[in-house]
């Protein structure tokens, strides 16, 4: 058994705070906050917590020169999912891409209209 190597992506908390600072920009934690607790039942002191512990991952900024402190996603939701992606595939499907799609396929219910898109990229692919 290979050392598993450890993930320094998102919890799924973590995503869920990273998600509202991709929908309003950099925000405080009163203002990440009033948007957690829409969804579920969290302290103030909690979504600070975990914007500190984010923000030794490097998942956030902190602007220290205004009051309260302001933080934001440090990459892309783009650049994050992609990221999120390329370690799922490496920890979950030893790097087979194949495999991610397969079971992905085998696992959901796919529309004809979606596996045609997804022909069209892979043809797509296939001429690049």
């Amino acid at each position: 058994m290979r050392g598993r190597k450890k993930s320094n992506g998102p919890t799924q908390a973590e995503l869920e705070i990273l998600n509202h600072l991709w929908e309003r920009g950099p925000s405080t934690v009163k203002d990440l906050h009033e948007e957690v607790k829409k969804t579920s039942e969290v302290g103030y002191t909690t979504v600070l917590k975990f914007l500190q512990i984010m923000l030794t991952k490097g998942l956030v900024t902190r602007n220290e020169d205004e009051r309260p402190h302001v933080y934001q996603a440090k990459a892309s939701s783009e650049e994050s999912k992609t990221n999120l992606l390329k370690d799922m595939v490496e920890r979950a499907f030893g790097g087979s891409t194949k495999a991610l799609l397969m079971h992905a396929l085998g696992t959901q219910s796919v529309s004809s209209e979606e596996l045609a898109e997804i022909r069209k990229e892979i043809e797509a692919m296939e001429k690049d």
